[in-house]
């Protein structure tokens, strides 16, 4: 695929949750962003409702975008599946030449309409999430020196691919050799890399994160992309997956403030962070040392001032740097990596 000039498809659902997709292509690669297409905010400036896109307005119709060469799907929906009424504007897109990208569940090449009229325009259609991994995890051994971070959170959908992006960035000024590791379809896109892990077969999961460590152990930091949370009735399966395969040193917490119930089980109430945290490092710690060096906070729904009182809280709390990337910057965090990864090797430096 050339150099992609994508619309933004986030017809009716434009909001940060919802359109988490979106609002990271928007956030880091807003050079490859045209347009984003929501009818029903026709002409409303788009950072007013997605936190990001400065200077775009929504536009209700492929045609209002003719020089654009890539419909992207900007949703990431529970289930993935496509919306029924966003079909006539898929199909629209095709007609007019454009490459189709989703990072849905339902997948667009299975599509027998959505194939025939690609296949007529000859464009691209491209399912990130369409995979056919099949290696268990064997734990071969990680080169040593590679220092492994982990996001994680307390429930899904609350800034956990951002907080390793931000990181890797944060760390690759430091001059430290960083990679972003992707676990998730919007962390893929923006990397080019990764590997889909909720779509991946039970079994598998815990080898694809041990593959991804392996093809990127090169490298002195990784910065590998949490999915869901350990206590999501939906979704914990491939947080452990994940968690076990990519075997980590260091762990990094990630929470929105207000979030009191899980996601899509609203009557499931989100146990409190200390507990959180106190799982996941005993998760972690089945075959070596690991522990929540930091916490990523997620203060979208409170002011500034109730946001720095509860960093406050939270970091007496769990002694731990605290702080909202967005808000106040990474910069809290890519000091505690450095931090716990200079404790690792010099316990390293001492074994050998």
């Amino acid at each position: 695929m050339s150099e992609r000039q994508m619309i933004i498809l986030t017809e009716g659902n434009s909001n940060p949750h919802t359109a988490k997709t979106g609002c990271s292509i928007l956030r880091y690669r807003p050079q490859e962003v045209v347009a984003v297409l929501d009818g029903t905010l026709e002409g409303q400036e788009v950072s007013e409702y997605l936190g990001v896109g400065e200077g775009l307005k929504f536009i209700a119709s492929i045609d209002e975008a003719r020089h654009a060469n890539c419909l992207l799907i900007g949703i990431a929906p529970p289930g993935g599946k496509i919306p029924q009424s966003w079909r006539p504007i898929v199909l629209r897109a095709i007609e007019c030449g454009m490459n189709v990208v989703s990072g849905l569940h339902d997948f667009i090449t299975d599509d027998q309409e959505f194939v025939a009229a690609a296949e007529k325009q000859g464009v691209e259609l491209v399912d990130v999430r369409k995979n056919d991994f099949t290696t268990i995890a064997r734990r071969p051994g990680f080169r040593e020196a590679c220092f492994r971070v982990h996001t994680v959170g307390h429930d899904c959908s609350i800034g956990k691919m951002l907080t390793a992006v931000e990181l890797t960035e944060g760390l690759k000024e430091r001059g430290i050799d960083a990679k972003f590791c992707a676990t998730g379809q919007t962390g893929i896109m923006l990397e080019g890399s990764g590997y889909p892990m909720d779509r991946v077969i039970a079994d598998f999961i815990s080898g694809a994160a041990e593959q991804l460590v392996l093809e990127n152990e090169h490298h002195d930091v990784l910065l590998i992309e949490g999915q869901g949370s350990l206590v999501h009735p939906s979704y914990s399966a491939v947080t452990l997956g994940i968690l076990h395969g990519s075997a980590p040193h260091a762990l990094v917490l990630c929470y929105e403030v207000l979030r009191d119930k899980v996601t899509g089980v609203e009557h499931v109430a989100i146990p409190a962070l200390p507990q959180i945290r106190r799982i996941f490092e005993v998760l972690s710690n089945v075959h070596q040392p690991c522990e929540v060096i930091g916490v990523s906070m997620n203060s979208r729904r409170v002011s500034e001032a109730d946001a720095h009182v509860e960093q406050q809280r939270v970091a007496e709390k769990l002694g731990l740097p605290v702080t909202d990337i967005i808000r106040f910057g990474r910069e809290p965090l890519v000091d505690a990596v450095i931090a716990a990864r200079d404790r690792y090797l010099q316990a390293l430096d001492s074994t050998q």
